[in-house]
């Protein structure tokens, strides 16, 4: 399939879609158009601690060691 056959298919799928959907459909296409043609500028710079709260559970043997990895282990 060339990039014309491609893009005339993408209209003909725009062109079914409901009214309501259309505003979403343009921020997606948009947020990829950037990802692809961005710079590193572009994008929130990352913050350490910001995922701070997100682990709500560990289970209590979360660093106990692994049966599977027994054979590795020298002792």
């Amino acid at each position: 399939m060339n990039t014309s056959d491609l893009k005339l298919e993408l209209f003909r799928t725009i062109d079914q879609l409901p009214e309501e959907l259309l505003p979403a459909l343009k921020e997606a296409v948009l947020r990829i158009g950037k990802y692809q043609t961005g710079t590193p500028n572009d994008y929130k710079k990352r913050q350490f601690g910001s995922m701070k709260g997100l682990v709500l559970y560990m289970a209590p043997d979360f660093n106990a060691p692994l049966e599977d990895f027994n054979e590795y282990v020298s002792e």
